[in-house]
């Protein structure tokens, strides 16, 4: 996880009064720090007696409908910390917003080392061929887990993931527009009628990238898969395609885009190889033409940085970036509709 920085923005007084009463009476709270970052759920590290906390809260303030799910997380990762999964130990949830002024939940403070950049610059090529594999052997552990055998069998709505998820973000950006963007109008017209067909569901991260892992300080293990807020039942190749986005996506100094870089140099495996351990540990013989999701997965990113946008307009987003976040929208909607003018559908 990031550095931490002194920022508590609640009471930390009504937070211990509360975790004396789920966790028991002798614990206390050495200190409280917001990590900086971050537009979706705040999250704050939690120094106890009883060790290192994480707390991850909803935003103060109105909230777009279904958004900010603190609630979903924890049941969740409290239903995964038994599998293979990594994941961090669930510790508590409080639905009470009251207590610190919006629900929140608290998990085991993981400690390992966070990759900002998918170049890995601090790693050696095989380091950085065997934190790519663990990437895509974590996500195919999450794929294999059963989410009736886990109580996670109603954690996601029946039928087209895909028609869902347009639909979903559809409503999400429509909620919080602010602007008349052609280019996402085009995208709201051709997703819903170009749809791919669905052959299996499974549990969905929703937000695969490298910078929401935590790997170990001395090896290429994943130790805690974090930030489950986009999680639900859906098509696996919603995951897969979105860390597959990495390597279509020009390469820039701090993000995980790889577009452009000289990967067997650098020890990283192509699209190609990353597609065929997916597959080889997934049971598939291939996946299909990606163009179209990675339309999606930008169309998507475009409904959430709107809704950053709206927040901020009414001074209730979670991070100073958020005005330079709302103006990637009229970039990303232009790759989305470049992506979707190469989909084979």
């Amino acid at each position: 996880m990031p550095e931490a920085v002194p920022e508590p923005d609640f009471d930390v007084a009504s937070l211990r009064k509360w975790m004396v009463s789920e966790l028991g009476s002798g614990i206390t709270i050495d200190s409280v720090e917001k990590f900086p970052g971050g537009q979706s759920n705040p999250t704050y590290r939690v120094d106890t007696s009883e060790g290192a906390m994480v707390l991850r809260r909803k935003p103060f303030g109105k909230l777009l409908p279904s958004a900010h799910a603190v609630e979903r997380e924890y049941r969740l990762i409290d239903a995964l910390h038994p599998t293979p999964v990594p994941v961090a130990r669930p510790i508590a949830l409080c639905e009470d917003a009251e207590v610190i002024g919006a629900p929140f939940y608290l998990m085991e403070m993981v400690q390992g080392r966070t990759f900002w950049a998918g170049a890995l610059p601090d790693c050696d090529p095989a380091e950085r061929g065997a934190i790519y594999r663990e990437m895509i052997e974590a996500l195919a552990s999450l794929h294999a887990v059963d989410p009736e055998q886990v109580g996670l069998g109603d954690y996601g709505a029946p039928g087209n993931y895909f028609a869902r998820q347009v639909g979903r973000w559809t409503k999400q950006y429509r909620a919080a527009q602010t602007d008349d963007i052609p280019e996402v109008e085009r995208l709201i017209e051709w997703l819903p009628a170009t749809l791919p067909q669905q052959d299996r569901v499974s549990i969905i991260h929703g937000d695969y990238r490298i910078d929401n892992m935590i790997f170990a300080p001395d090896r290429p293990e994943i130790l805690a898969l974090i930030d489950w807020e986009l999680s639900t039942l859906g098509d696996p190749l919603a995951d897969f395609a979105y860390l597959a986005m990495n390597w279509a996506m020009p390469h820039g100094e701090r993000g995980a885009q790889l577009g452009g870089l000289d990967l067997p140099a650098l020890g990283i495996p192509t699209l190609e190889e990353a597609t065929e351990h997916y597959c080889s540990l997934t049971g598939r013989s291939s996946v299909p033409d990606l163009n179209w999701f990675f339309a999606y997965n930008l169309f998507r990113l475009v409904g959430i940085i709107q809704g950053i946008k709206k927040r901020a307009i009414e001074g209730n987003a979670s991070s100073a970036n958020a005005e330079a976040a709302a103006a990637r929208i009229v970039p990303l909607a232009q790759q989305a509709c470049a992506f979707a003018d190469r989909a084979r559908i």
